[in-house]
């Protein structure tokens, strides 16, 4: 029997799960041991699976366990930065025990695309072209829009500039916050890089930092920050705001404004996977390809994790702004691999250590 064919019986499975309403289901089910110690330990076979995810244990381990319940197979998980998990991949080359890479961010995915399969048609055409690599070597499975965020009861959206360089303006002067660390802030950096040249895109890390932008360590705490007074713009993905909303209801101070003029602030990204060709588990990593683009955990990213679905026909949260309203740039995801350059640009500058 043909791999494909196979895979797709699995999948089957899959399927049946969530047709039980199984699926969805946030309750830890214990399937899946999630410490570098057993990435490290695991002997490789037909029955197992390692994953390298620079997205965050709690967003993305409920899915990974659905799938080891559902398959069977014994999936071993290194959570980190993605940036760090590019470091660890380049520093490993061949020999990296991993068999997916599931970065936070399409900057990490290309930094590193060198050492994935091309992935077959059949897998990976269900989601758009702009979703997916050129050269076929990794694919998007959730979307994420970078946004503005801000407090609608000091600020209107009217107040706020048409596009990121407005920000530059000294009138924004100790109001803004900012995470440079964060990969997905470094990844829309290099869509200013990619649109705007290097000059400009410098000229704007320093005119924000002339502004005495706070720094924080991520997205969270700037949409705390935001809602508390504290700062009156901070520079997030956007569903880090629906998030606050679904625990703390409509009324919570802060709203997400996606640039009017669009441009690199208003671009979206993709968290995506790819596999390593050095993988002796490949059908494995296929079937997990497949089941993450597959209609149950499409709907999982969409109702739990507030990201954008990359395959038809699954129905968004009512607090998200259709994804057709965003005004993002013509970035190809490919051009956002530079992650490195732009890591470098931020040092120059002094923004990073």
């Amino acid at each position: 029997m043909a791999e494909s064919m196979k895979r797709r019986i699995r999948l089957v499975k899959l399927i049946s799960l969530w047709a039980a309403g199984l699926v969805l289901s946030t309750t830890i089910i214990g399937c899946v041991t999630s410490t570098p110690e057993m990435v490290d330990d695991v002997e490789k076979s037909s029955g197992k699976l390692i994953i390298y995810s620079g997205r965050g244990e709690t967003l993305v381990d409920p899915l990974i366990q659905q799938f080891s319940k559902a398959t069977g197979i014994n999936v071993a998980v290194k959570y980190a930065n993605t940036a760090e998990l590019v470091a660890t991949l380049e520093e490993e080359g061949d020999r990296t025990p991993a068999d997916i890479f599931f970065s936070q961010d399409p900057g990490g995915l290309g930094a590193v695309q060198d050492m994935f399969v091309t992935l077959s048609p059949d897998l990976i055409d269900v989601v758009p072209e702009w979703a997916r690599s050129s050269q076929g070597k990794w694919v998007g499975i959730s979307g994420r829009a970078r946004t503005v965020i801000y407090n609608p009861e000091n600020l209107s959206e009217d107040d706020l500039p048409d596009d990121m360089w407005g920000f530059v303006d000294p009138k924004w002067k100790g109001r803004i916050g900012w995470a440079p660390t964060n990969s997905s802030f470094q990844t829309m950096v290099t869509a200013m890089r990619s649109k705007w040249g290097d000059e400009r895109a410098r000229e704007w890390i320093e005119g924000i930092n002339a502004n005495d932008a706070t720094i924080y360590p991520k997205n969270t705490p700037q949409v705390a920050a935001v809602a508390a007074g504290e700062i009156d713009v901070g520079f997030v993905n956007h569903y880090y705001l629906f998030r606050f909303l679904a625990e703390k209801g409509d009324t919570f101070p802060a709203r997400n404004y996606h640039p009017r003029s669009g441009g690199p602030g208003s671009v979206v990204m993709v968290a995506g996977v790819g596999i390593l060709s050095g993988s002796e588990n490949q059908n494995n990593a296929e079937l997990f390809v497949e089941f993450m683009l597959s209609k149950v955990a499409q709907q999982y990213f969409a109702g739990q994790t507030f990201e954008y679905p990359l395959v038809e026909g699954i129905k968004t949260n009512r607090l998200l702004v259709p994804f057709t309203e965003i005004n993002h740039p013509n970035i190809g995801l490919d051009e956002l691999s530079d992650i490195n350059g732009t890591v470098d640009m931020l040092r120059d500058i002094g923004v990073l250590p």
